[in-house]
């Protein structure tokens, strides 16, 4: 009988879950990229951040790298841990927030000062590549494991807004 309550609601969780999905943003729709580009285009590289320590080019460096991780052009190393397990997964990517000055991928991390223009451009070229990439197996995330296109599609864009919101645009 307990197992039976169990699983109605891990059923129930993961049923929410992906509704909440489904009607999640994503890097994947049009509308979404559109936004993603104006807000771009909004970013001053004067801009401060309103947490962590990166300027305002090495926060754009970070979302390119991480957008070419996502498509498997930059391999990272896979850490083991509970983000990979259901529901955690699913929590982190569909439902709560990413927490400010979270730990990164050292490799997702500028050395030195890029060149904002050249941040810009690139995060603005992947950007509109991501949606129309086909990718027969999407990669592991090195946190959160085994990802497909739509969960990719939400957590770029997540990922991306939050550091927008970062630095105010």
């Amino acid at each position: 009988m307990l197992l039976y309550v169990v699983s109605a609601i891990l059923l129930t969780i993961a049923f929410l879950m992906f509704s909440m999905a489904m009607s999640h943003k994503s890097l994947l729709n049009g509308d979404v990229e559109q936004e993603m580009l104006r807000r771009l285009d909004a970013l001053s590289p004067s801009a401060k951040g309103r947490w962590g320590r990166m300027s305002a080019a090495q926060m754009l460096h970070h979302v390119a790298e991480a957008l070419r991780m996502a498509t498997g052009d930059l391999r990272i190393p896979a850490r083991s841990g509970p983000l990979r397990m259901f529901p955690l997964k699913q929590l982190i990517v569909f439902i709560l927030p990413f927490p400010k000055s979270a730990p990164t991928a050292p490799a997702l991390l500028a050395r030195d000062e890029p060149h904002f223009e050249s941040q810009r451009a690139a995060v603005r070229e992947l950007l509109g590549a991501f949606p129309r990439r086909k990718i027969a197996a999407w990669p592991d995330h090195p946190a959160f494991g085994a990802l497909n296109r739509d969960q990719w599609g939400v957590l770029a864009w997540k990922h991306i807004d939050h550091h927008f919101r970062q630095f105010g645009v």
